[in-house]
């Protein structure tokens, strides 16, 4: 029997549980300091035991997965080192920066057992075990990051372990994987919650500014609505690189002010083209690190009982609605209606079954 340890088993360990849970010789048990938590873990049936002692959830294990937050890794780390592990035992984390991670561990004697950092690139809006799930890393990519003494038989047992996740494994380098995340990642959070702030501000004397965001704009910046005590562990975890790529995006902010200033219109819609082009490139249907959003608008008349009988109609082909909003309304002319889905598959089979309808749906 394969013992896995979850240590933290909140969106992403718990979500890891769940992919482990069942599977033919694998046990899967989940620690917690808080006997609560530990408690929720078991009722919901994410893992085959928990326990609040560090040392009980690890004894035995064949691999660890650190799942707790960024600022506590180094830690908890060093704690399981003290403890008696399995030879061969395979210790793995899953932060969103690794090569803060690496270092930390670099000097640390795992006494037979081998540590092998990971991310996998995959979230949720929602937080806590309560929102753990079975397919959450399924398309995504997961990052490992071995060094280059990593045991070749280690990396493959993970490699493996993996494969009950769904998810695309790839390897990288800590550095590189901390640049590009960076990029695509820790950079746009810090940007969405500097907007939302800035206009925040212009809502302390003027409440206009609020009542007429409520639409793109803040679909735009859901992400300023992230975890702040994660978020504030991910980025001074990662704050040389954020900081270099602040003063680029800066650059860019100057350039595009500079060509305004000089009204030069084909300038701006060169900007535009640029990134659509690019934009358009990027694959649609895998998970990256920014949760993707599943949703497409209908046009819905003004009559009693519409909304009720579309969501009987999803519901009725199996279809899982996770929200539905009335955007517009207006007597003399059709509603707008966003309906989202959790994955692209729900997604998918909602616009075929509203299409044959005769709805008109964009998404």
């Amino acid at each position: 029997m394969t013992k896995i340890a979850i240590i933290g088993a909140g969106l992403i360990g718990g979500s890891l549980a769940l992919c482990f849970k069942g599977q033919p010789g694998l046990f899967v048990t989940g620690y917690s300091y808080r006997q609560e938590s530990a408690d929720k873990y078991v009722q919901l049936g994410v893992v085959d035991e928990a326990t609040t002692s560090l040392e009980d959830a690890v004894r035995g294990a064949n691999f660890i997965f650190l799942c707790v937050p960024v600022g506590l890794l180094a830690d908890y780390a060093r704690r399981i080192s003290l403890l008696p592990l399995a030879p061969g035992c395979v210790v793995t984390d899953v932060g969103s920066t690794k090569s803060g991670v690496a270092e930390a561990v670099s000097g640390i004697d795992w006494q037979g057992a081998v540590f092998i950092g990971g991310h996998p690139m995959a979230g949720s809006e929602r937080a806590g075990v309560e929102a753990a799930s079975a397919i959450l890393f399924e398309n995504a990519y997961y990052v490992l990051t071995p060094e280059a003494g990593t045991p070749t038989d280690a990396l493959e047992r993970l490699t493996e372990l993996l494969g009950h996740t769904r998810a695309k494994i790839v390897h990288m380098d800590p550095s590189e994987h901390d640049e590009i995340v960076g990029a695509i990642s820790h950079l746009p959070h810090l940007i969405a919650a500097g907007l939302v702030n800035q206009v925040r501000r212009y809502n302390e004397s003027n409440d206009a500014y609020a009542m007429l965001a409520a639409g793109g704009f803040r679909d735009i910046t859901r992400i300023a609505s992230s975890d702040p005590v994660v978020w504030r562990d991910i980025l001074l975890a990662n704050r040389e690189i954020v900081l270099r790529l602040l003063g680029e995006w800066g650059a860019e902010l100057d350039r595009l002010a500079d060509i305004l200033r000089k009204q030069d219109g084909e300038a701006i819609s060169d900007a535009f083209r640029a990134a659509g082009a690019f934009r358009s490139s990027l694959p649609e249907r895998r998970k990256g690190v920014l949760q993707s959003i599943y949703e497409c608008y209908m046009d819905v008349p003004d009559h009693p009982g519409i909304i009720g009988k579309i969501a009987t109609e999803l519901g009725n082909r199996r279809i899982n609605l996770s929200n539905l909003q009335i955007i517009e309304s207006r007597m003399d002319a059709p509603g707008v209606l966003r309906l989202s889905f959790r994955t692209q598959g729900d997604l998918d089979q909602a616009l075929e079954a509203l299409e044959q309808l005769g709805y008109a749906v964009k998404s």
